[in-house]
């Protein structure tokens, strides 16, 4: 099982306080740092100091850490168009040294758009139409060899004749579609993604969904093992029951519902609920962590819980 790092810094953190917990997760293992690409704190929270650009953060980090895999999940199609998206990750790819994945979405949260006046298609269908088409941009630029050219005709975005440079670091960037939709996303995963990810599933739903990615994939000539199967959750961990409830109080989520819908509760127990994502065919959790000031955490579940999942 993998382990990664996930925040949300749209509720509120600071470029010190990414670049601190990316470090202290190198430090402890953890295979990558990810973070989600939204602009307006969600909830209760004033999201002070604001938000903080997702690959604007992404390019110092890849300057500040060495190891550590970088992330998004996930950026909203809805932000950036895919030609400039295409650019901006090669070149954080070319920063990192070749340690970029790209988690990219639809968008759906409409109030941050109103407050950035960033236009906001109002059918999802249409945000579907322009994620596949920036898919299909995107990894055409980057596959596209060097000294040929790059035309696209969609309905949504045209590209005429670009030099599709820069080229990443990688081969290929990983690239990583999540959601619990039954057709589409399926098949955008077989298409284009190396990873499926689940947010805040159960797993019993995971189990499910996993399998239904599998039989699009196959429908699609793609050997379903060569899509990686994640979930992310909500991590609170506590070595006792006042280091729980403090974890817990400083996030305002209640314990009981984080113990049935997260990874909850002591460290011999986020041990039994992660095997039983195993089960159901995760073979990768990202933590979401959402106190980006408790490093502590992430050594808790590095000495606790790692060396338990073999």
């Amino acid at each position: 099982m993998d382990l990664r790092i996930f925040t949300e810094p749209q509720q509120g953190a600071t470029y010190g306080q990414q670049l601190a917990m990316a470090r202290r997760a190198e430090e402890c293992g953890y295979s990558a740092f990810f973070r989600s690409d939204h602009l307006l704190a969600m909830g209760d929270g004033d999201g002070l100091p604001g938000p903080t650009d997702t690959w604007t953060t992404l390019a110092g980090l890849a300057r500040e850490t060495l190891t550590i895999r970088l992330g998004t999940l996930v950026t909203s199609a809805t932000f950036r168009h895919p030609g400039m998206l295409a650019v901006q990750v090669a070149q954080v790819d070319e920063m990192s040294g070749g340690r970029v994945e790209l988690g990219l979405g639809a968008g759906w949260f409409e109030a941050e758009h109103a407050a950035y006046g960033i236009p906001f298609p109002e059918p999802v269908g249409e945000r579907f139409d322009r994620l596949e088409e920036q898919l299909a941009v995107i990894t055409g630029l980057w596959e596209t060899p060097v000294g040929e050219r790059f035309s696209f005709d969609g309905k949504h975005y045209q590209l005429t004749d670009s030099p599709a440079l820069p080229k990443p670091e990688q081969d290929a960037v990983p690239i990583v579609i999540g959601g619990k939709g039954r057709k589409r996303t399926p098949e955008l995963v077989a298409r284009y993604a190396s990873e499926f990810n689940l947010p805040f599933v159960s797993v019993e739903e995971s189990a499910e969904k996993f399998e239904n990615v599998r039989a699009v994939a196959r429908e699609h000539d793609r050997d379903p093992a060569t899509i990686t199967m994640s979930n992310a959750l909500v991590l609170c961990a506590g070595a006792t029951w006042d280091e729980l409830t403090r974890r817990s109080e400083a996030i305002g989520r209640d314990l009981a519902e984080l113990r049935e819908n997260g990874l909850a509760g002591s460290p011999a127990e986020i041990v039994d609920t992660i095997g039983r994502y195993v089960e159901a065919g995760s073979q990768r959790i990202y933590l979401q962590v959402l106190d980006l000031t408790d490093l502590d955490h992430l050594d808790l579940v590095a000495s606790e819980v790692i060396p338990q999942l073999g």
